[in-house]
C-alpha cells in the first residue's frame, strides 16, 4: 500500500466529476494512491460507492457526493459545502460528459443537443465559476477539464458532441487568461482513445481490448494536478 503521506498529491483536496466509472473512476483511484483526500460526484450513488471500495482499498480517503450536474444551482450548494468543510479546493476534475446520438445535423433533436450542451460546456462552467475562489485560497489551485480529439475535427454525425467540446477548450482557454496572475493553474486533458462505456457505444464494433484502459491515463491527470505543474492554458494529449 502506497504511504499517503509521500504522494505526490499528499494533503490536497480533489473534486472529480463523473467519478462513478470509466476515466473519473481511474483518477479518483490514483489521486487517492498519491495522497489527495478526493470528492467524488456522480448521479448514482452505487456506481459512487463502488469507487469509493477502490480508494479505500489504494489506502485513500474519499468523500461522496451523489449529485446530476445538470441542475446548476445544486453546483453551488456543493461549492459553499466544500468551502465550508475544507477551506479551499486544490484541485477540480471536470470529467462528466455525455454522448448523444451519433447523427446527421438536421436529425439531431433540440432535447439531445440541449442535454449535450448542458452537461459538457454549462455545467463545467458553472463548476469553475462556483469553485474559483476556492481555488484561488488554495496554494496552488488546479483545473483539469477533459476534452476530446473530436474539438478539433470536423467529423460527420459527431456535431454536437465536438461543438460541446470545442466550446469547453474555448471556455478553459479564457479563464486561463483570466487567472494567469494567480497560483491557480487552469488546463485540458486529453485522453484519446480509452476502453470505456462511451467508446463502446460510439463504435460498437471495435474490439475493446485493442484500447488502453482508463487506468493508462490517469498519471497524465496526477501531472496536471500536483503543485510542481507550471503547464497552463494547455491541450495535455495522453497518447502518441
Amino acid at each position: 500500500m502506497a504511504d499517503m503521506t509521500e504522494g505526490r498529491l499528499a494533503g490536497r483536496i480533489a473534486l472529480i466529476t463523473g467519478a462513478s466509472r470509466g476515466l473519473g473512476a481511474a483518477i479518483a483511484e490514483k489521486f487517492a494512491m498519491e495522497g489527495a483526500h478526493v470528492i467524488l460526484v456522480a448521479r448514482t450513488q452505487g456506481g459512487l460507492e463502488e469507487t469509493d471500495d477502490r480508494v479505500r482499498a489504494a489506502g485513500g480517503q474519499a468523500t461522496l457526493l451523489p449529485l446530476d450536474l445538470v441542475k446548476f444551482d445544486e453546483i453551488d450548494r456543493m461549492a459553499a459545502a466544500v468551502a465550508q468543510r475544507f477551506g479551499r479546493l486544490d484541485i477540480l476534475v471536470g470529467n462528466a460528459a455525455t454522448l448523444p446520438p451519433l447523427t446527421p445535423v438536421g436529425h439531431l433533436s433540440p432535447k439531445d443537443w440541449q442535454a449535450t450542451m448542458d452537461l459538457n460546456v454549462t455545467a463545467n462552467w458553472r463548476l469553475l465559476r462556483a469553485f474559483d475562489p476556492g481555488l484561488r485560497r488554495s496554494e496552488s489551485g488546479r483545473v483539469i477539464m477533459v476534452t476530446s480529439g473530436m474539438a478539433m475535427e470536423a467529423s460527420a454525425y459527431w456535431a454536437a458532441y465536438a461543438a460541446s467540446k470545442a466550446a469547453l477548450e474555448t471556455l478553459v482557454a479564457s479563464y486561463a487568461k483570466e487567472i494567469g496572475f494567480t497560483k491557480v493553474r487552469a488546463n485540458l486533458l486529453d485522453p484519446g482513445a480509452m476502453r470505456t462505456g462511451m467508446r463502446a457505444t460510439a463504435f460498437p464494433g471495435e474490439d475493446p481490448n485493442s484500447l488502453r484502459p482508463p487506468e493508462a491515463v490517469a498519471p497524465v491527470a496526477v501531472s496536471l494536478a500536483e503543485a510542481a505543474c507550471t503547464l497552463h492554458g494547455q491541450v495535455a494529449r495522453a497518447y502518441g
